[in-house]
């Protein structure tokens, strides 16, 4: 299915990044792992998503090449309440580190978080501190085009054949 619909937007692979929770991974690990590797074949990319929230984090990161690392926004929360939340964090960006691979911080809320993850040398963050959620037209000036003065924007259909 993600084939056919690169195929059909000409979005190149490339630009296409899957999040992927334990949860998925969990009960048919073998099947599961085959179809992502297929998919990351394409080009596509795969981040682990809610890191450390699951049972068996690192024998995935083992089993399979994820392009990304995504600490759960649980650890971020309490980095300023909670000494573990601040040791996981730490423990996640060095392991990124050590597998080369970027860590992206989920659920940024304040300033202090920001500083601590810029400190522990964090590759990324998302989170309300950074920016909220928009509509897809309010980021049509930062794409380069005009403005998107439609109310409702157009929903777009993929047909995918099977």
């Amino acid at each position: 299915m993600v084939h056919a619909i690169l195929l059909e937007t000409g979005l190149p692979a490339s630009r296409l990044a899957l999040e992927i929770t334990e949860g998925v991974l969990i009960g048919d690990s073998t099947r599961a792992l085959s179809i992502l590797r297929r998919v990351k074949a394409l080009g596509v990319n795969i981040a682990m998503d809610d890191f450390g929230t699951g049972y068996s984090s690192l024998s995935y990161l083992q089993s399979f090449p994820f392009d990304k690392i995504k600490i759960d926004q649980a650890f971020i929360s309490n980095l300023e309440n909670n000494e573990q939340s601040a040791a996981i964090v730490r423990a996640v960006i060095g392991l990124g580190r050590g597998l080369h691979l970027p860590v992206v911080a989920e659920g940024v809320e304040t300033k202090e978080q920001l500083e601590f993850l810029s400190r522990e040398a964090c590759d990324e963050v998302q989170g309300f501190l950074i920016g909220r959620p928009k509509p897809i037209g309010d980021y049509a000036s930062m794409a380069g085009r005009p403005e998107d003065t439609e109310a409702e924007p157009t929903p777009t259909r993929i047909a995918v054949a099977r």
